[in-house]
């Protein structure tokens, strides 16, 4: 297995080159933290990844979960796994002090969340799971549940999960059939099934804390009618001893790839004796839910990226030591054949890969930035806009390194050839795991959705507003550096683009309705994401450009100069390919919407 699964030096480059972390520190809010302690928080976090997660990649791999007795069994490392991420305050790292929190920026945990999957997807989850669920405790449940859940969580001895889909209800929420019957307890009974719910039950914690969406007996059907609620597996009497609370695993989906982590199925309430505690307001649970479900997206793409830059970092081992034929212009079959990482369409293969998953960790990082800026903004008008930056950059931080990651591993996985194929490399293994993270937390036709229906539209336009102002700072940046000036114009052409083909597809909604407006709402969101992603890409050529004319080292000036390279690739590669995708967008075909399901059939 390669030994390297990140580079904390393009971590440093993003934090500290392009993004400026360190600004955060003039904010009351963050003012105890400096360089020295944000070095420090990445430093060890690749320590930990390294020394508690990476070793048991492949073993969490070939021995996934089992269902004994009644209970999951999972890899005995997990218990010590949350028990260090606990301790070490890794779950509550953002959190605010009087939570038990340090207070870092969201940009700062995200990253470490990022070096955690890079080293091992299904051993980071389960810490993730735990600071949604803890930090939707904090932001809508009453003093008795927090003084119930969350420390058990914060400190890893308990473990929180998200619990909404059902057989019948996948990404349609709606539809939930969990049903809430209230008492005069002070608790309501909870009686339905839910499917798909990771880390659902495990026999590596004390207790199960879920955060189940379910229906009021009586609510009105449809998303007003979801509320939402904390269902422990143990509930807590009031000695403190734990009792089991009615819900049972009945299964343990087998999955393709990201095996370590369980996925279960749950039957809630079979002896009527579950007992749940409603977070919030009545029948107001969805809105509620979208802020673990948000985080969970963000992190989903950060998950995403990691296996992706593990991929990377690997095929461009072996690329290095693999020797394979010769270069074209060495005829000489005597000569000693020559490393695979000199032949060009290998490179190319590499650029594709390091575009991608520098591009998406960059995108990410700029999202956890405008998380950070919004919470300490000091005007109502600032809080708003870096609210609305992060809200229309979600479903692209989500999907960008969820689809072109899977493309990005395939790349890495082909630059072994025959021995990618095999379990020999861990290269089979990433492309199993990185292939769900299309799919959870909202497919990429749920995210498309989401941002072309709800995202470009919201507070009137304003959201893309924002955005299209953020992105025009950048090109009116670049076009002042002779060498990328090019890109520039490149961009700013593909932002007007952009603006025309949300333009033509609004009218579209006008004209013919939301079936054919959202019908190719998938390519739009590709598009987009290609676009925003080259923006990060010139932001990083700016950084980039703007160290190699302050005289650095060869080995920096190296790094530096592949970064120019790589942006380069990206533009002429990648950012290129929006062309066949705003042609499509600007027709009037409906193809998908008017193609009948008999014709599919033979």
């Amino acid at each position: 297995m390669a030994s390297k699964f990140v580079s904390k030096r393009n971590i440093d480059f993003l934090l500290y080159d392009v993004f400026n972390v360190d600004e955060l520190t003039r904010f009351d809010y963050y003012k105890e933290h400096n360089h020295k302690v944000f070095d420090m928080v990445v430093s060890s976090a690749v320590q930990l990844a390294k020394n508690l997660m990476r070793p048991i990649l492949e073993e969490m791999d070939v021995t996934p979960p089992e269902l004994v007795d009644g209970e999951v069994k999972v890899h005995p490392k997990v218990k010590e796994i949350m028990k260090e991420c606990g301790e070490g305050g890794w779950i509550a790292s953002n959190f605010p002090l009087e939570y038990g929190g340090d207070q870092f920026p969201l940009t700062l945990t995200n990253m470490s969340r990022f070096i955690f999957a890079a080293a091992n997807y299904s051993a980071s989850v389960y810490s993730d799971a735990n600071a949604g669920a803890a930090h939707l405790i904090i932001s809508f449940g009453d003093k008795a549940l927090q003084e119930t859940y969350l420390d058990k969580l914060i400190q890893g001895e308990w473990q929180g999960t998200m619990a909404l889909t059902e057989p019948q209800a996948g990404s349609s929420l709606s539809d939930i059939t969990t049903t809430a019957y209230p008492t005069d307890e002070g608790y309501y009974k909870i009686r339905g099934h839910k499917i798909f719910i990771s880390g659902g039950d495990h026999d590596a914690l004390d207790n199960i804390v879920h955060l189940m969406l379910a229906r009021i007996d009586g609510a009105p059907a449809g998303t007003k009618g979801i509320s939402l609620f904390v269902v422990p597996k143990k509930r807590v009497e009031p000695d403190g001893s734990l009792v089991f609370n009615d819900i049972v695993c009945s299964s343990v989906y087998h999955k393709l790839g990201y095996k370590g982590m369980p996925l279960t199925e749950l039957s809630i309430g079979e002896k009527n004796d579950c007992r749940g505690y409603l977070i919030g307001e009545p029948h107001k649970g969805l809105k509620c839910m979208f802020q673990m479900m948000n985080e969970a997206r963000i992190e989903v793409g950060l998950g995403a990226a990691g296996i992706a830059t593990a991929a990377y970092y690997a095929s461009l081992e072996y690329a290095r030591d693999r020797p394979q034929g010769r270069k074209i212009t060495e005829k000489d079959p005597t000569q000693p054949q020559t490393p695979i990482i000199n032949h060009a369409d290998v490179k190319r293969m590499l650029l594709l890969q390091r575009s991608i998953v520098e591009g998406s960790l960059s995108l990410l990082t700029q999202c956890g930035m405008y998380y950070d800026l919004a919470l300490v903004a000091d005007n109502e008008e600032d809080k708003e806009k870096y609210h609305l930056l992060l809200e229309i950059l979600t479903p692209i931080a989500k999907s960008f390194p969820s689809e072109m990651g899977v493309l990005s591993v395939s790349n890495g996985l082909q630059c072994f050839g025959g021995y990618g194929y095999c379990d020999d490399f861990p290269l089979e293994q990433y492309y199993r795991d990185i292939r769900i993270h299309p799919i959870h937390e909202g497919a990429t036709g749920i995210q498309a959705m989401d941002l072309l229906g709800r995202k470009v539209l919201m507070k009137n336009g304003k959201a893309s507003m924002f955005y299209n102002q953020e992105v025009q700072k950048t090109i009116d940046v670049a076009k002042g550096v002779k060498s990328l000036e090019p890109y520039a114009v490149r961009l700013d052409e593909a932002m007007h683009q952009l603006q025309q083909v949300t333009m033509h597809l609004l009218g579209v909604a006008q004209e013919d309705g939301p079936e054919v407006f959202l019908a190719d709402a998938s390519l739009y969101l590709e598009y987009f994401g290609r676009i925003a992603v080259g923006w990060q890409w010139l932001l990083q050529g700016i950084a980039a450009q703007t160290k190699l004319e302050n005289g650095p080292s060869k080995k920096e000036a190296d790094f530096y100069t592949g970064k120019v390279y790589t942006m380069q690739y990206y533009f002429h590669y990648e950012l290129s390919k929006i062309k066949g995708l705003s042609e499509r967008l600007m027709e009037k075909a409906r193809l998908c919407v008017d193609m009948q399901t008999d014709y599919f059939y033979d």
